[in-house]
């Protein structure tokens, strides 16, 4: 390829910026010139020869350019025509003569004038083969652009293709093509017409590709739309078919609102195309029937569950930390677990939610510590009574089939707290039962499984619905009447009773305050003195929780509002010296049971659904034939432990110094009182074979000591359960020595260090330990 030396020429010519505009070399064509010094450089243009410099800016949006904001490389063009049109605009009709460079800025103000270097455009390259390929190559592109754009006119490729200079051909055609502003000045700035052609025909080629892909989609576009318009022809047409029938012509305008909500929800494939067959099964009953009823309510339940929308967890252990010990005092284990819980979710977002059982008795604040864990987590709180529930159903909920059919109460209250992770109170999980309608308990086994509630199925949506976010927390007084595999899913966490300093501090910060405020006092309308409200927790209530204590301290809001009433005072104030006028005479004693050391009588610890407690073991020889009477409502296992002290007692008999023949000649009755009152378990051994050593060796027992413990024939004393309810129940009717099994001992890191201070503890690993502490030795009763 041979190439002639091109000629410069440096030219002084005023400039205007263009916005949007790239005029090329050859192109005719008008634009309308409204700026102050655009007019300025169209009138020193037309003064001088008519020439002026044309550049476009880089940025079509600014009003006011300067010289950073228009390219260096435009064309210089000649003025054909101007046309002064209304509002202070003109219409310029321009040629373009040849692309230039500006070198020097010359003047800013008040029009810019720049001085080009003008390249001849006359002087043309030789043309070579590799030229002649590159032309022919932008021909059958520009070719290609017409027939996939439809915006050129076909007579324009008439008239290109006797263009037989190179660079000429380039402008021409780039002049013609809706490119991008920053292509067309690509185009432009090539001032040799070889890198011109292949610039182009490069533009040329993306440009087709988009236009094609453009094509494509315009035509999956048009389908699509010729299928709606079929589908909105036919549905009108069963419109005016069912109105004709007298049919509900809401029918269809209903099953449109419930595929735009499908569509909305965008639910996996599986759900989403059994909720799809239900509504077009809605288009194809007749509104009469009664299966559209059915269907209905079918598809308004799937639609409304939560499947998306969850509430986004507070992860501000300092804040949730602050709202527990505000709604609750102690229960630090409760506490600790949930602060564990939030500090791995703040590092682990798939965390699935824990299943808690909160175990104990009555009145400690089970249920309400569950609201507060929702509360502190920032989630909806969803509450469900098990106490009674025997139907399967109300878990799993009804098959379709059946008349009336509804989901189950955990599908229902996750719609209804409109969330799918909310905190999901199970209440009273031990009190379940079961019959002809099934086992609820079962049922319960997938909901609580970490591994298989994810896809929760509930009978009567038959969808599998997402579970492993929801945080369930169940509440128990028991877990001896808790199905063993369903106590297995759960993590247990035990409640004990509350110590008298614990009730008081929450009968203060609580209880009290709660109560005054419902009955519409004011705090300075009612004090109650500390004293008075331990003399409440110690002579009116006997309980592990604070139930009974709440309603006590209502008693005296109740009592004082009526004085407030009634003789026109604005304050009370209530102390131990007038508590009896408010609650009546104490309802309880927590004196010793046992006045002095006696034979044959002590004390044992027990635990109960509601708390520990003392019973009192009485043990009275008779001469008879060697019976074993027992009496008090004594279950199996605690008479078996009662036969269990018998046979040791006979196996120790020369250590004990006791009549190897007591087992012939004397009946011996075991009488535990409260008769009314069903007992058992695993703990009274020790007590009743202490019980029955004292009366046959005439031995007093210490009158201020307790024990609990289970014993073998061999007089080993077995750990036994409950240690902090028993010991708490100890310490509030006064005693003060506890036996304790050996093995139990690690258990004192549970009970309070306030209660531990007022006890002695003894550890026994022999019942030979038991009756060294028990015994007054070498002391006998004079009663007897």
């Amino acid at each position: 390829m041979e190439l002639n030396e091109n000629s410069t020429t440096i030219r002084k010519l005023p400039l205007i910026p263009l916005r949007g505009i790239t005029v090329f070399p050859y192109m005719v064509l008008h634009f309308d010139v409204g700026r102050e010094a655009s007019i300025n450089a169209l009138e020193e243009a037309m003064v001088n020869d008519q020439l002026i410099f044309l550049a476009s800016q880089k940025d079509a949006e600014i009003e006011e350019p300067t010289p950073d904001d228009f390219y260096n490389v435009g064309t210089i063009s000649k003025i054909k025509q101007m046309l002064k049109l209304p509002g202070d605009t003109i219409r310029v009709l321009v040629e373009g003569i040849s692309r230039a460079k500006i070198v020097n800025m010359m003047q800013e103000d008040p029009y810019f004038v720049v001085e080009v270097e003008e390249q001849n455009h006359q002087r043309e390259i030789i043309k070579d083969k590799e030229i002649d390929a590159l032309m022919r190559g932008v021909m059958d592109s520009f070719e290609n652009y017409i027939e996939v754009s439809n915006k050129v006119s076909p007579e324009i490729l008439i008239n290109i293709s006797e263009i037989d200079m190179p660079g000429r051909l380039a402008d021409t055609i780039a002049s013609n093509v809706i490119l991008k502003p920053v292509d067309r000045q690509e185009v432009l700035e090539a001032f040799d017409p070889k890198i011109r052609l292949e610039t182009l025909y490069r533009i040329l080629l993306e440009e087709i590709e988009i236009l094609e892909i453009e094509q494509n989609i315009s035509n999956r576009v048009k389908k699509q739309i010729n299928k709606v318009q079929k589908e909105y022809y036919l549905r009108e047409q069963l419109k005016a078919i069912q109105k004709e029938l007298g049919e509900d012509e809401d029918l269809v305008e209903e099953v449109d609102e419930y595929k735009q909500q499908l569509e909305k929800l965008k639910l996996p494939k599986e759900i989403n195309e059994k909720v799809e067959r239900e509504i077009d099964r809605l288009t194809r009953l007749s509104p009469s029937s009664a299966e559209t009823g059915v269907i209905r309510n079918y598809i308004d339940w799937t639609l409304n569950l939560p499947w998306h929308k969850e509430t986004k967890d507070r992860l501000d252990l300092k804040k949730s930390a602050e709202i527990l010990d505000e709604d609750h005092y102690g229960l630090e284990k409760v506490k600790e677990r949930i602060l564990e819980y939030l500090a791995i979710r703040q590092l682990s977002k798939t965390m699935k939610g824990p299943i808690l059982c909160l175990v104990g008795p009555p009145g400690v604040g089970k249920t309400s510590i569950a609201k507060s864990i929702a509360k502190s987590l920032n989630r909806k709180f969803v509450r469900m009574s098990l106490g009674g529930v025997r139907d399967e159903a109300e878990i799993r909920g009804h098959r379709r089939t059946y008349i009336g059919a509804i989901p189950g109460r955990i599908i229902s209250s996750i719609r209804q707290s409109g969330s799918k992770n909310p905190v999901f109170l199970f209440d009273e999980i031990d009190k379940l039962a079961s019959d002809f309608r099934g086992d609820p308990a079962s049922a319960l086994l997938e909901v609580l499984d970490p591994e298989q509630n994810h896809d929760f199925t509930d009978h009567y949506l038959e969808l599998p619905f997402n579970l492993s976010k929801v945080m369930f927390i169940t509440t128990a007084n028991s877990l001896d009447t808790i199905p063993r595999p369903l106590l297995d899913r759960m993590e247990v966490i035990r409640i004990a009773g509350y110590t008298e300093e614990e009730k008081l501090k929450i009968a203060q910060k609580y209880l009290l305050p709660k109560q005054i405020k419902d009955h519409g006092l004011k705090p300075e309308n009612l004090q109650v003195s500390e004293k008075a409200i331990r003399d409440v927790i110690n002579y009116y209530t006997r309980e592990s929780g604070v139930r009974n204590l709440e309603r006590q301290l209502a008693n005296l809001c109740r009592k004082s509002v009526k004085r407030i009433v009634e003789e026109k005072i604005t304050a009370i104030r209530i102390a131990p010296n007038n508590l009896k006028k408010y609650l009546g005479n104490p309802i309880y004693r927590y004196e010793m049971a046992n006045l002095k050391d006696e034979v044959g009588i002590v004390r044992g610890l027990a635990w109960t659904q509601v708390g520990g407690d003392t019973l009192s073991i009485e043990v009275t020889p008779m001469k008879g034939d060697g019976k074993l009477v027992l009496t008090g409502q004594l279950g199996d296992v605690m008479k078996e432990s009662a036969r269990a002290g018998i046979s040791y007692i006979r196996s120790k008999v020369e250590d004990y110094k006791i009549n190897p023949d007591f087992h012939k000649n004397l009946d011996i009755h075991i009488h535990i009182p409260e008769g009314a009152i069903p007992k058992d378990g695993p703990s009274a051994g020790i007590t009743m074979a202490t019980a029955v050593i004292s009366a046959l060796t005439n031995t007093p027992i210490y009158k201020d000591i307790a024990m609990t413990g289970e014993i073998t024939l061999r007089g080993r004393v077995l750990a036994i359960g409950g240690v902090k309810e028993k010991v708490l129940a100890a310490n509030r009717a006064g005693i003060k020595k506890i036996i304790l099994p050996l093995d139990n001992k690690r258990d004192l890191e549970d009970i309070p260090d306030n209660v531990k201070r007022k006890l002695d503890f003894v550890f026994a690993e022999y019942m030979d330990e038991v009756l060294e502490h028990a015994l007054k030795r070498g002391e006998t009763d004079e009663s007897n």
